[in-house]
């Protein structure tokens, strides 16, 4: 008679990420936990969450001078590797970082850095642990875009005001932070 082997599920490492959005003042950024078994597209979709964007827009990882990312044949040259395939553990560079853009229009740059690990959990992940500052509304034109929406949203009186707030549907506040909203985001990633 065959003995019916039970696969037991082993808790996995994690790693704790630092993601920054580049160039904004003040700093936004989030501290994120990952599997340390993450593909680089499934990292994709935390930042995505981790951010309050919609995932609409290319993107790019690079480390170590490899790119990966989804193919586009109009973009990338033979032989990227894709985000499908790549663990984020092995593009780590020695320093323990890694860059991340996205959408090639906005031109959204994160630096990406390994702040510990952790030993193995049974925690439900990814999450997030800490952050500050709102994430720009996907699409709002970049850096540039991003500062003028900002002071436009702080103004009543500025001319663009009204236009700004009927496309974002309600206040806005750059300096706010929900780690609960944003981890009711992270909650829907199956990893």
């Amino acid at each position: 008679m065959a003995t019916k082997v039970q696969r037991i599920k082993a808790p996995v490492g994690v790693l704790q990420l630092h993601i920054e959005l580049r160039h904004t003042k003040p700093k936004i950024w989030r501290r994120i936990l990952v599997p340390e078994t993450i593909t680089l597209v499934r990292l994709h979709g935390v930042i995505q969450a981790a951010f309050q964007w919609g995932g609409g827009h290319m993107h790019e990882f690079e480390a170590a001078g490899e790119r990966y990312g989804s193919p586009e044949p109009d973009y990338d040259p033979p032989g990227s590797v894709r985000s499908e395939r790549a663990k984020l553990k092995d593009a780590l560079t020695g320093a323990g970082t890694i860059e991340y853009l996205y959408d090639f229009g906005d031109s959204w740059e994160h630096r990406i850095k390994l702040e510990k690990i952790l030993a193995p959990t049974d925690m439900k992940l990814p999450v997030c642990v800490d952050g500050a500052n709102a994430a720009p509304p996907d699409d709002c034109g970049g850096v540039p875009g991003y500062e003028d929406f900002v002071e436009a949203m702080a103004d009543p009186n500025h001319p663009e005001h009204a236009d700004m707030r009927a496309w974002i549907g309600r206040d806005w506040d750059p300096a706010a932070f929900d780690i609960d909203h944003v981890n009711s985001w992270l909650a829907e990633i199956k990893l």
